[in-house]
């Protein structure tokens, strides 16, 4: 229900929010996309991407999805610790979309994207070869997600480690990492909403000395 003036437009998530589509995924976004492969205890290899992902730390290096349910990504890492990110592209924007798709747990996502797995150096799950970048991971915490009054839902945090990192060179320029050269697509709010970010979106701001 709407109890805001005439400026703003506010409701209560608890008590629904009374518009056509849920405005936080659009709000909280564009948000980076957990492309995340794993390798299942029998050696079946899973490919998902997660539109509730982030980096969390940076020594050491720390990332993060959220899964919505038990899928087969959560039941992997708890079964062998490791998971392998990679970088979702605007030329891998529909391979990525086809991993998406409910299928069995016996099913390679890597085959319904016509993708490449290639051994990974520290972990077992492989990477996406396509991938300009792809990070090792091994899992550090698996969290349960609750509400204020301690409810818990069935969503879980999923954190690693990151203990490898692979670049493709052409986008290290002068040893630094170019963004909007690897092209990343972002997640944004609605049913099917992406972004992509291009060298025109880059602005400098120095912080305060």
């Amino acid at each position: 229900m709407d109890t805001s003036n005439s400026d703003f437009y506010s409701y209560s998530p608890s008590e629904g929010h009374g518009l056509p589509h849920d405005p936080f995924n659009a709000i909280v976004g564009p948000r980076p996309i957990g492309w995340i492969s794993t390798r299942s205890a029998g050696g079946i290899n899973n490919l998902a991407p997660y539109s509730f992902f982030n980096a969390f730390n940076y020594t050491p290096p720390i990332l993060g999805f959220s899964s919505q349910g038990r899928k087969d990504t959560l039941r992997n890492i708890e079964e062998t610790g490791e998971f392998v990110w990679n970088l979702a592209t605007l030329p891998l924007a529909e391979a990525m979309n086809q991993s998406c798709a409910m299928v069995a747990p016996e099913v390679d996502e890597f085959e319904l994207g016509q993708l490449t797995a290639v051994a990974s150096q520290r972990v077992k799950p492989p990477r996406v070869a396509e991938s300009p970048v792809s990070m090792e991971c091994k899992c550090s915490q698996i969290v349960q997600l609750q509400g204020a009054d301690g409810t818990r839902v069935e969503r879980w945090l999923v954190l690693g480690e990151v203990v490898a990192v692979h670049i493709a060179r052409r986008l290290l320029k002068n040893g630094i990492y170019d963004t909007a050269a690897g092209q990343p697509i972002l997640r944004g709010g609605g049913p099917a909403d992406y972004f992509r970010i291009g060298a025109e979106q880059l602005f400098l701001m120095r912080r305060p000395d």
